[in-house]
């Protein structure tokens, strides 16, 4: 058992080495093509540089996916791809319970779809290395204020709307695929009691950044993948992945149009159009954590004798 524990420990620790090895790998031709980009005003340029930027950060994924596939067991239960096209636009919504969540996405999607971006946190841009890559890749920094930040300051509302708009207007034109954590955070159970969440396996979902994600696209994301990700051996971490510890992933894809109510927005009715995209995605929801709850029983009835985590 100590013995097992060790090499857990090396294979962990070999893993950190090679994805940062990896990491290192790629952000150097990635910043070399982003500071043509800077540079060059040339519209031709600059999108020829934003496709080689993309090349490089899905090399990059699928490298990693290489690296933790080939030092682990891990199944992936995946069902719903067999359908998506590399040339469309997709708004990718996904429950959130670990960090592990995101190599998961990027094992599944990465080639299947265009290059997946993610709304950050505008902290995260300080990240040695990894911030300026996302910088570089237009991953859009989203300001988020405390309460009482935005009791002194209401103006400071605007600011997310905004740079959500901003990045909206970059992607319109060009194939692409933007993520949202649409529960904004990860599930715990203090979470989970705390909202009085109507869901058995989810936080409850939030309809504002999703509203100014449809809005500001209008007609150029017409398609919805909503993602379920289901660890039936209980919520793992980063670590846990690393060390071999995650026997199965089950990964289940359900592709939509988006409805065309909510493709656009008249003018002075943005409460109502918000209310009708928290409708939608309770809707959504709803189904998800059904099937969620049905891997889930399924694993049980199997009697798996794989550890919990």
């Amino acid at each position: 058992m100590i013995l097992k524990r060790i090499m857990n420990s090396l294979r962990a620790l070999l893993g950190l080495v090679l994805i940062a090895s990896n990491t290192l790998m790629h952000v150097l031709p990635l910043f070399l093509v982003a500071l043509v980009k800077m540079l060059v005003p040339v519209k031709a340029v600059r999108r020829l540089c934003s496709r080689l930027l993309a090349g490089i950060a899905e090399s990059w994924i699928a490298v990693n996916s290489a690296l933790i596939a080939s030092m682990t067991h891990t199944r992936f239960h995946v069902s719903g791809v067999g359908k998506l096209q590399r040339r469309g636009s997709y708004l990718v919504l996904c429950n959130h319970q670990s960090w592990v969540d995101i190599p998961v996405l990027q094992k599944v999607f990465n080639r299947r779809i265009p290059f997946m971006r993610f709304f950050l946190k505008s902290q995260l841009i300080w990240v040695p290395v990894l911030g300026l890559a996302w910088w570089a890749l237009d991953f859009p920094f989203m300001k988020r204020h405390s309460r009482a930040a935005l009791e002194r300051r209401p103006e400071l509302r605007n600011q997310d709307m905004q740079a959500t708009r901003r990045a909206c207007q970059r992607f319109r034109g060009i194939p692409v695929s933007i993520m949202n954590f649409v529960e904004g955070t990860r599930i715990r159970p203090e979470k989970h009691e705390r909202q009085a969440s109507p869901y058995r396996n989810l936080l409850r979902p939030k309809a504002g950044g999703v509203a100014l994600v449809l809005d500001s696209m209008g007609e150029a994301v017409r398609t919805v993948l909503d993602v379920a990700i289901v660890y039936p051996q209980g919520r793992p971490s980063m670590m846990h992945l690393l060390m071999d510890q995650i026997p199965d992933i089950h990964v289940i894809v359900r592709e939509y149009p988006v409805p065309e109510e909510l493709q656009f927005r008249d003018s002075g009715e943005e409460r109502e159009y918000r209310a009708r995209v928290q409708q939608w995605l309770n809707t959504l929801w709803a189904e998800k954590d059904r099937l969620i709850e049905e891997v889930n029983r399924a694993h049980v009835s199997a009697n798996s004798i794989s550890p919990q985590i």
